[in-house]
């Protein structure tokens, strides 16, 4: 399978929310700059099933390959997966500060998944972040930095998701980090809840503060 046909699996033509999926990992997403298999498995995820979440879009902040695992946990249940992952490879034998190539890794298995279920129009996205993405450490100029950003264009709009009958985000990860905050926070000033769960744990609202000066966008 070629990395556009993986890609349209994951965003088929036509569809509500596939305009939202980044085609950054997709490009030469057969590519492998170190030696290592990887298996998906089934997971278990936060339950969502109550009627105050039938308005709720889900955002997974997993670190790497967890993130699509959860996010293929809730597309068995009908959501449409989106993934958000926006960052490269390395070349071969370099170090770098995130491995983004179990990411892309873990999208090709994933379209096993995906190929074979039968999401309706109406279905609600969930969108999969990296928690990862951040790493910045560089120990030496050697290490390639693939670090990325999540920025309010690479998301539909608060005004977006409330004309699509959206009014509650619930993100499920370890943490909310700091470019995602900024985000959230002005979903939060347009009225959207924001809600939080960790690992399976059952979501909790939450109110975002305020980002400090000089943080992410």
């Amino acid at each position: 399978m070629t990395d556009k046909e993986i890609y349209r699996i994951w965003a088929p033509l036509g569809k509500r929310w596939s305009e939202w999926v980044r085609p950054v990992p997709f490009v030469e997403i057969h590519e492998h700059s170190k030696a290592y298999s990887l298996t998906l498995h089934d997971v278990p995820v936060p339950d969502l099933s109550e009627d105050k979440f039938k308005d709720a879009a889900i955002i997974v902040d997993l670190p790497g390959a967890e993130s699509v695992e959860a996010g293929l946990a809730y597309a068995r249940l009908g959501y449409r997966p989106i993934p958000l992952f926006n960052g490269t490879i390395e070349q071969s034998g370099a170090r770098t500060t995130v491995d983004n190539q179990s990411v892309g890794m873990a999208l090709v298995e994933g379209v096993k998944v995906v190929r074979e279920l039968d999401l309706k129009e109406e279905a609600l996205p969930v969108f999969m972040l990296d928690s990862n993405r951040l790493h910045r450490h560089r120990i030496d100029v050697t290490v390639f930095d693939n670090s990325w950003d999540i920025y309010a264009h690479d998301m539909p709009s608060a005004d977006y998701f409330i004309k699509n009958n959206i009014h509650k985000i619930v993100v499920v990860g370890d943490f909310i980090g700091r470019d995602l905050r900024k985000i959230l926070y002005g979903f939060q000033k347009k009225k959207l809840e924001i809600w939080f769960a960790k690992d399976d744990n059952e979501p909790k609202k939450i109110k975002v503060r305020k980002p400090l000066w000089g943080e992410v966008e």
